[in-house]
């Protein structure tokens, strides 16, 4: 099964850190890209650079940035394959961003 690992970051003190602390995380980040069974995944720019897309009585209406403010704003994502739950969430424990004030999702998906 298919799991995506939606990166939710809350790091308040990112721009406080050294660029060698910086460069450690990345270092993570790229640690957990090349797990086996992690099969994509990308950084995503920040929530304000966004474009919301909706289609009402047939037009189509744009706005800038996320649907609603929120505390927690999607900032990338990994694509893991694994047989079960236990070990997408023992992955997702080793993103930075689920130690480092933020949340990491874990959903299955759908797959036809």
């Amino acid at each position: 099964m298919k799991y995506a690992l939606l990166i939710y970051p809350n790091d308040t003190e990112w721009d406080s850190l050294s660029e060698d602390e910086q460069k450690a995380i990345y270092g993570e980040y790229f640690a957990v890209s090349e797990t086996p069974g992690v099969v994509g995944g990308q950084e995503l720019q920040p929530a304000d650079t966004a474009t919301t897309v909706r289609v009402s009585n047939g037009s189509t209406l744009t706005t800038d940035g996320p649907f609603a403010e929120t505390k927690e704003a999607l900032g990338g994502f990994f694509l893991f394959e694994a047989n079960d739950l236990d070990a997408a969430i023992e992955i997702a424990a080793r993103i930075p961003a689920a130690r480092r004030g933020g949340a990491v999702e874990v959903r299955p998906v759908v797959e036809r």
